[in-house]
């Protein structure tokens, strides 16, 4: 069995992590760390956990973790995770990091849209953890930088287009909604229930910190450089992510044949399904499974191309896709333990 520990796991995505590797036949957590709930029992604070683990939250430094365990999960906030990594990867463990410190390659780039890196010399090293685009490279790394849940639905829309040279990459328009699980568990005003409850609107325009991290990857997948326009928006759902996204059409314009090529894209692929023509995606169909439904739209009026991808935040933007990484990096079937249906209804 594998030992894995979560650091940080008191939030929304430590406990779909928990979720997840409870049912996974060839990895044992344990540790679970939270400074805030360091000496509760685990079935305490998360009552749907009763009984699945006996452990308690601990609040152990990351060397003294990496003595116990050979893998270790971040879920931690945005600039903890890098005053973490350097230890833990000197004590020997691998690291799948998810938060946003490791995604970016570029230190001014990170510094523009977040603060300062700590330590930009571990950013080049780093293999951003989307499987379907870096498969080999995640299999041979020690440190993931697992994606963000608005650019894993995005980065997958897209990529058979860019890959194609099928759209013109300056019309790239992206409108994503995701539920109030992708702000955390802590309490905000923003997200609390009366002010999410029969309400839908916009948010971190101009700037929201996946922007540049979505146009990372699109610029890998098109080999130049990307500039998309974004719009982030919450919806008052629990969870889920739904991008749609507008180009121009450059090549093919034809629905079926473009259906055709994504298929060939993803063929093989475990966790991406293209729906038939005339179907669209819809965030009930993939909650709490770690699948990315994709389905397609053209408009001969305007020769755009409308893509639709729906994920759920919490597993195939975080914790599923964090699991699919570390099969890949202990050499295991990358499936093992994801493979439940999305809970429908």
């Amino acid at each position: 069995m594998h030992k894995v520990a979560v650091i940080g796991a008191s939030g929304y995505t430590g406990v779909e992590l928990l979720r997840l590797l409870a049912g996974h036949p060839q990895v044992t957590v344990i540790c679970v760390t939270s400074r805030q709930q360091a000496g509760q029992a685990l079935g305490e604070v998360f009552p749907s956990l009763a009984g699945i683990y006996d452990l308690t939250f601990e609040a152990v430094e990351p060397a003294a973790l990496a003595e116990r365990a050979e893998l270790v999960f971040l879920a931690v906030p945005h600039q903890a995770a890098m005053g973490m990594v350097p230890e833990l990867l000197a004590a020997g463990c691998r690291v799948i990091d998810l938060s946003a410190d490791y995604r970016l390659r570029d230190a001014a780039v990170y510094a523009e849209w977040y603060e300062p890196h700590e330590t930009p010399e571990l950013l080049t090293e780093a293999v951003y953890g989307l499987p379907e685009l870096y498969r080999e490279q995640v299999r041979g790394t020690r440190l993931v930088a697992n994606p963000g849940c608005y650019p894993t639905s995005v980065a997958l829309a897209l990529t058979p287009l860019l890959r194609n040279q099928l759209i013109d990459p300056a019309t790239i328009i992206v409108d994503s909604k995701s539920g109030t699980s992708g702000a955390g568990r802590a309490a905000k005003v923003d997200t609390l229930y009366c002010e999410v409850n029969e309400g839908f609107k916009a948010y971190g325009l101009p700037r929201h910190r996946h922007t540049p991290e979505i146009e990372q990857t699109l610029s890998d997948v098109a080999g130049r450089p990307v500039t998309i326009s974004f719009t982030p928006h919450l919806v008052p759902v629990n969870r889920g992510i739904l991008s749609t996204c507008y180009a121009s059409l450059t090549g093919v314009s034809s629905l079926p044949e473009l259906l055709n090529i994504y298929r060939q894209a993803y063929a093989g692929e475990p966790f991406v399904r293209i729906l038939p023509e005339g179907r669209l995606p819809n965030v009930s169909q993939v909650r709490g499974s770690n699948f990315c439904d994709i389905g397609l739209a053209v408009d001969p009026r305007t020769r755009r191309v409308i893509v639709v991808a729906a994920i759920d935040n919490l597993v195939k933007g975080a914790a599923g896709q964090a699991l699919q990484n570390m099969n890949l990096m202990l050499g295991l079937k990358e499936s093992e333990g994801l493979r439940g249906a999305a809970l429908f209804p």
